[in-house]
């Protein structure tokens, strides 16, 4: 027996999934919509007459609550059971629950139990000073002898329809049965005027911070979601940290939430791809090898703070082996790596796989884990993300593929021929190796596939196609569907063009793409009506409707990438919020003086990540391209950094890009630092300075034991240390600035003296600072840097000795005067000149004698 320990306060967000109805709780199982109760179903209070049970079981009623005692206002939690539990396909109903409060208003509660172990809970406000009284009686249950599925009694299985069991046995022929009555005594509930408090809420870390993270930091959950995401958001938060972003449809939208995003150029780490990058040189002159080729490969999951990758090695001969591996994407550490055998597929997804919980509509689950999905080629692949381990092939016959639209469940359509279609709503979740006992619902479908524009929070979509007449374009068709049906609901006939159909998307219900005219036009996906005509954006080049191939959308705005600018879109009336351009350096584009944002940005807390690119670069490529971090409401530049890096992944406040240049993969984020200090060895004199310094490094895996620098010479310092830029960047004009430390002194006796904050050099991390010691003893010095949104925190500490100051000394006696030397007839300079002549007569002198006795 399972008893709710703790509620946490979410709120479902209400979707209008109609063909989903039964499946959103994903807590619940899954029940027939058409099933077909028996008239004689369980009943409580006394037997009824005539019935005469195959058992009656003597039961026992209990009641809890917690707290015992409460504040005013505060919210107590009450459990209520029965022993002996009951059949997993039984539940009892009409618990009653009497709860008289101070001033004898009396309130009676009645609820029927869960399935199997016969408990149940709720939750009631405090609301009156003074004692309460809690009383539980259960009036005893008939059940009557049928055919009993989920608590409910059908006359065959043909009147439950299809059905599965999740943590139910299924349709189960039980016997009648009797469970006599029994109540409890009344308790009392204690409510004060002052508040009870319960544990302190955990804040969120702004500190370096690594997994796993313990249960007890429960807030923590709204930053420790993985990549990629396919809703439901289940929880009021969503809304207060996603503002007019709807909650299903993170992956065609390419917006992750639940997660932390990197606000610096900072990186971590980086990893060499498996491709020629860069200058060819030589006989090629300028020209680089195949830009778009040379990116590295990047991981498409990130999962609990590890990545997984594809990627290949060399095999026997000329084959190479397709592998995959998974790795830590705050340090690049290998957790594994395996080849992929014949009939495997990298996943694509994760699956949490959500059992059923032990009692329906508590917190607590009989088992929780996750599982990365493929699917396609006709089978659903899972795989272990801790080993990499195959752990399941299932067909999916008869459907080749299938959209997989939210956590645990995806769509497919199959076709019956004759133009006759289903749509199989089938469940990622435990169950068989075969379609078959997967399958949730299978209706009639009016489509070949799925619209290819898809919101799935209205339920509705949208397909777009070009109307062509001899070979020529003249304009475009926009169909607008039911998803759950394939009915065509309305169809628009444009006589303009659009620039192609990754530009479209459907979100807000409604459809928008961009137009060859250089504005957006939007419809509503329900009634087909025009909702608005976008203001138009650039001439020349963005009034062109050229720009990416991939839309995406959050914080209720269109993101597009346009080939001058990075333009934010109002969903609800197609007016620009923000347009973001960066110049490009004279003659470097021809795109009016700006830098091409052709690319697939991702979305996450509350930043876009866009880059620059373009459809067929140029050779020499162009120079100066870079990724941008934006505000994603504002518009307003965070950082960029060279490299046209195109943004893949991002988790834990981690985001992982290509770069065109160099072929690297990149990982921004935090990184850690270390400080050092020392102070002199030797006993200093009171009131004499001595100099206390020290140093603070960046331990990053990518640049370990380099300075740490400011946020505002980060990008500096990266582009630097790893993209081949002058240390004062290209024109020579920049310099790199270091970071805050601070420092203070602790005496024996515990004193504090602020030494002051200082800040380090940024080419070389080190710091110092002078001192004046105003009194005697040993003092630890303690250096601290505080971290930011590049580092985490770090210190360190080191002892200094202080001495008496000097003795103070008497009077001076005056030196006694010298004795005067006598004064030399010559100088010494004049002495040593006339020696040297003397010698030199000498030499003459000599020489003529030795010429004359030859």
């Amino acid at each position: 027996m399972k008893i709710s320990n703790k509620r946490k306060t979410k709120s479902t967000i209400a979707l209008t999934f109609l063909l989903l109805s039964s499946i959103i709780l994903i807590m619940m199982p899954y029940q027939s919509i058409n099933a077909q109760p028996s008239p004689e179903q369980p009943t409580s209070g006394p037997l009824p007459s005539g019935a005469t049970p195959a058992v009656t079981v003597t039961t026992q009623a209990r009641i809890s609550f917690r707290p015992t005692t409460i504040g005013l206002g505060q919210t107590f939690l009450v459990n209520i059971w029965t022993n002996p539990g009951i059949h997993i396909e039984r539940f009892h109903p009409d618990y009653k629950i009497t709860i008289a409060k101070p001033d004898g208003d009396v309130n009676v509660i009645t609820m029927n139990s869960y399935c199997a172990d016969a408990t149940a809970w709720f939750e009631y406000i405090g609301d009156q000073v003074g004692e309460w009284k809690l009383k539980f009686e259960f009036a005893g249950t008939y059940f009557p002898k049928g055919l009993y599925y989920q608590g409910v009694i059908y006359p065959d299985l043909d009147a439950i329809g299809p059905y599965t069991s999740g943590m139910f046995s299924g349709p189960t022929e039980l016997d009648s049965a009797y469970y006599l009555p029994s109540s409890t005594p009344e308790r009392t509930l204690v409510v004060q005027e002052e508040q009870v408090l319960s544990w302190p809420p955990s804040a969120l870390p702004t500190d370096y911070w690594t997994r796993p993270i313990s249960p007890e930091n429960r807030e923590w959950w709204t930053i420790a979601g993985g990549f990629p995401w396919y809703g439901p958001a289940t929880s009021s938060v969503y809304e207060e940290l996603y503002p007019d972003t709807n909650p299903i449809g993170g992956a065609n939208y390419r917006f992750t939430p639940w997660v932390q995003a990197p606000n610096t150029a900072h990186i971590v780490w980086k990893e060499v791809g498996q491709t020629a990058a860069g200058l060819i040189g030589g006989d090629e002159g300028i020209d680089s090898y195949n830009a778009e080729r040379s990116r590295a490969a990047a991981p498409n999951i990130i999962l609990n703070g590890r990545a997984f990758q594809r990627y290949t090695k060399p095999g026997s001969g000329k084959t190479a082996v397709n592998y995959w591996k998974s790795y830590d994407i705050r340090t690049g550490e290998l957790f594994w790596e395996r080849p992929l055998e014949e009939g495997e597929n990298v996943p694509t997804a994760i699956c949490y796989e959500i059992a059923n919980p032990a009692v329906p509509g508590t917190n607590f689950k009989s088992s929780q884990s996750a599982s990365l999905v493929y699917i396609g080629g006709g089978y659903l692949l899972k795989y272990d993300p801790w080993t990499g381990a195959l752990s399941l092939n299932c067909s999916i016959a008869p459907l080749t593929s299938s959209t997989y639209y939210i956590n645990g469940y995806a769509l497919g359509v199959q076709n019956l021929g004759g133009g006759n279609y289903r749509l199989i709503n089938w469940t990622t979740l435990a169950g068989g190796n075969t379609l078959a006992p997967r399958i949730v619902t299978n209706t009639t479908y009016q489509r070949s596939s799925l619209p290819t524009f898809q919101d799935w929070n209205t339920c509705l979509g949208a397909t777009v196609s070009n109307i062509q007449e001899s070979a020529a374009f003249i304009g475009f068709t926009v169909n607008g569907y039911d998803l759950l049906t394939g009915e065509e609901l309305w169809s628009n006939t444009v006589d303009e063009m659009y620039f192609s159909s990754r530009s479209g998307l459907a979100d807000h219900g409604k459809f928008a793409i961009d137009t060859m005219n250089g504005y957006w036009l939007a419809w509503d996906l329900r009634t087909g009506n025009l909702a608005w005509k976008s203001e138009m954006m650039d001439y020349p080049w963005d009034a062109s409707g050229w720009g990416a191939y991939g839309t995406e959308s959050a914080y209720g705005l269109i993101y597009w990438s346009a080939y001058t600018a990075q333009y934010a879109f109002d969903w609800e009336t197609g007016k620009i919020v923000w347009k973001f351009q960066y110049p490009s350096i004279p003659y470097e584009t021809p795109y009016s003086g700006y830098v091409s944002f052709r690319g697939y940005p991702i979305v996450a807390d509350g930043k876009i990540y866009p880059y620059n690119d373009e459809h067929s670069p140029t050779s020499p490529i162009t120079r100066g391209w870079s990724l941008f971090c934006l505000n994603a409401t504002t518009g307003e530049e965070l950082w960029n950094i060279t490299g046209s890096l195109r943004p893949y992944a991002v988790a834990d406040g981690y985001l992982v890009g290509s770069s065109m240049y160099d072929g690297y993969l990149y990982v921004f984020g935090k990184g850690k630092s270390e400080t050092t200090v020392t102070a002199p060895d030797v006993a200093v004199p009171k009131g004499t300075a001595m100099t206390i310094k020290g140093t603070i490094l960046d331990m990053s895996p990518g640049q370990p034991e380099t300075p740490c620098v400011s946020v505002e010479s980060m990008s500096t310092q990266m582009m630097y240390l790893h993209m081949q830029r002058p240390i004062d960047g290209i024109w020579h004009n920049e310099t790199i600035t270091g970071v805050p430390v601070m420092l203070s002194a602790i005496g024996e006796d515990g004193s504090y003296v602020d030494l002051g904050t200082v800040t380090t050099d940024g080419y070389y991390g080190t710091f110092g600072l002078t001192w004046t010691p105003e009194s005697e003893g040993m003092f630890k010095i303690i250096a601290s840097f505080a971290g930011d949104d590049s580092y985490g925190s770090s210190d360190a500490a080191t002892y200094v000795t202080v001495g008496p100051a000097p003795a103070a000394g008497g009077d001076i006696e005056p030196e006694p005067e010298p004795e005067p030397e006598p004064t030399p007839l010559i100088s010494t300079e004049l002495a040593i000149a006339i020696a040297v002549i003397a010698a030199i007569v000498i030499g003459i002198v000599a020489f003529v004698l030795l010429r004359r006795r030859e």
